[in-house]
């Protein structure tokens, strides 16, 4: 089986053009001796709610910024959400990056999805991106997207085989088609494993500012789980998650991270030894990949599915006792390789 091990970046700037509109959130670049349109302008990203330092989803696309600013030399930018803000907030901030000259512009979330169909209209030389979204398509839009039901049925597996309570917890940022993918793997990885295992799931707002970007509200959510007997809980909630990892590790019971490889966190040391695994997926490497695209002057554009196959989706192995544990291992091997051949079918819902 592939592993992932994702070290995310948080808080260094990216030497880039300023980009303090009010309309387009903070920034974290600036370069000035850089012109509109200028061919050293090249991939810019925008967050999602919880913003870069979330040890998670936004973490793993700056990876992929900082990947491509280094190989190719070039400026970037990455520019944070603001609160509350529309998608009208949104389009001007992709409008505004591909105005400067940046090429790839890449919208981190599916809540951009309208902002990138507007802002590909206005500019169909520049190549858009968007993740976790495929509802929108163009000649000029690449919908990075993910298979993260596969990779949950593992983390769900791996939860059914550590678990000695026989319960087990999902915490979801907010109940929408994207997360209950998540829900829908683990349920039937843990099901599969031991079908005794009770599941228990909670889901913490409708708003994704808050359901992705309150760790109180995640920590509150596990802690209650927990009280109710689970001893693993998997998160799929962005920055709150780190809420949940606190309240696992605090009573001394597994977490399950998501998106980059949270054992790995520095924001989350403290709590490493009782994060089991991870389940990643590939978006600094899809970002990245987008970059070189149009950097090799052939951009991509369409749906791009990233999955276990690919090696796109996976589950960390960055603690020992979880690499070391030769009877979860095979089990692990022989789910994945099920997944892959279509003997095993895992839903999305």
């Amino acid at each position: 089986m592939r592993r992932v091990s994702r070290i995310a970046v948080a808080g260094t700037a990216t030497a880039s053009l300023a980009l303090a509109l009010s309309a387009c959130g903070g920034t974290s670049s600036d370069a000035s001796s850089s012109s509109a349109g200028g061919k050293d302008l090249g991939l810019a990203i925008a967050y999602d709610v919880g913003g870069k330092g979330d040890q998670s989803f936004n973490d793993a696309a700056y990876e992929g910024l900082k990947k491509a600013e280094s190989e190719f030399g070039y400026k970037t930018a990455d520019q944070e959400p603001k609160d509350g803000e529309s998608d009208d907030d949104k389009a001007a901030r992709l409008i505004n990056l591909a105005k400067m000259g940046y090429n790839p512009v890449v919208g981190i979330g599916y809540s951009y999805a309208p902002a990138v169909e507007q802002a590909a209209k206005k500019y169909p030389k520049t190549t858009f991106g968007i993740v976790d979204d495929a509802s929108k398509t163009g000649k000029n839009i690449a919908d990075l997207v993910f298979q993260e039901n596969e990779v949950s049925y593992l983390a769900g597996v791996t939860a059914a085989m550590k678990t000695k309570s026989n319960t087990v917890g999902f915490v979801g940022g907010v109940d929408n088609a994207l997360i209950n993918k998540f829900e829908a793997g683990f349920t039937k990885g843990v099901k599969d494993t031991k079908k005794n295992v009770q599941v228990k799931v909670q889901y913490l707002d409708e708003d994704p500012a808050k359901g992705f970007a309150s760790p109180d509200l995640g920590k509150a959510a596990a802690e209650k789980q927990i009280e109710d007997g689970a001893d693993v809980v998997y998160h799929a909630a962005g920055l709150s998650g780190q809420g949940v990892i606190e309240a696992a590790a605090g009573a001394k019971k597994y977490a399950i991270g998501v998106d980059s490889d949270q054992y790995n966190q520095k924001a989350l040391a403290a709590y490493k030894k009782y994060i089991i695994t991870s389940a990643t997926k590939g978006v600094a490497e899809s970002i990245y990949k987008l970059a070189k695209s149009v950097e090799d002057g052939k951009p991509e554009t369409g749906v791009v599915t990233g999955n276990l196959k690919s090696g796109e989706v996976a589950l960390a192995d960055s603690n020992p006792e979880f690499k070391n544990d030769a009877k979860l291992q095979a089990a692990l091997k022989k789910a994945e390789a099920g997944i892959v051949d279509g003997t095993i079918q895992v839903p999305v819902k």
